[in-house]
């Protein structure tokens, strides 16, 4: 089970018996792992529910943001060792203006904790050799080089991870397969602040843009074995 069901209408049920997907798209040879926003700011410096944790980080995804991290890290491992590329995506420290449109209350945080909070989480920090790219959009290729990285290693397929679903993710996703990647979003892996927009965007991508698949087939896929 994917978890979407529990949010589909009778109608959107018997639509998906006729028109939904009923296989993976597949993926290609060449594989890179895209970490998306896996950042303090979204989570937490400790791990709290996700009301206890907004109280001080207002964007916090909470303990479901924390398991996803978890799963992130094994899937990592496994990229690591098996010598696929990583690419990290993070928001740029520049101040060149963000894309939110929505009124957020006034940071009343320290500098040095806001700074920290932009920081990529340990549990999945860069490493030597590992590419630091920074977006000014939701999405990971608008303003930045990552499809000349990409093309440069011969990557056809990315398989994703990070947050949110619904936002950065899905946007990342979408640009991903216009530009005719292989798409993959790892189940356990993707987080977001509201289950239903979660869920229904799992959905949406699986249907249209990419293959939805659970760590353990991800696991395998990037070891080079079959899912």
């Amino acid at each position: 089970m994917y978890g979407w069901e529990t949010y589909l209408s009778e109608r959107d049920k018997k639509h998906d018996e006729h028109w939904g997907k009923k296989e993976l798209f597949g993926f290609g040879k060449k594989p890179a792992l895209l970490l998306i926003d896996i950042y303090y700011s979204v989570l937490g410096f400790t791990r709290e529910p996700i009301f206890e944790s907004m109280k001080t980080w207002p964007s916090s995804t909470g303990l479901e943001g924390w398991a996803a991290v978890d799963k992130t890290a094994e899937l990592l491992a496994v990229a690591r060792a098996n010598k696929v590329p990583v690419v990290h995506i993070k928001g740029l420290e520049s101040g060149i203006a963000q894309w939110v449109h929505r009124h957020s209350r006034r940071s009343d945080m320290p500098a040095e904790m806001r700074k920290r909070g932009n920081e990529i989480v340990a549990e999945v920090a860069p490493i030597a050799g590992e590419v630091v790219l920074e977006k000014t959009a939701p999405s990971a290729f608008q303003g930045t080089p990552l499809m000349f990285h990409l093309n440069a290693l011969d990557v056809d397929t990315l398989i994703c991870c990070g947050e949110t679903t619904s936002g950065c993710v899905r946007a990342s996703v979408v640009d991903g397969a216009t530009n005719r990647f292989r798409m993959g979003v790892v189940h356990e892996c993707v987080f977001d602040r509201t289950e239903a927009s979660h869920f229904m965007n799992l959905y949406d991508m699986h249907q249209k843009y990419a293959d939805v698949i659970f760590l353990d087939q991800a696991k395998a896929y990037l070891a080079g074995k079959p899912m």
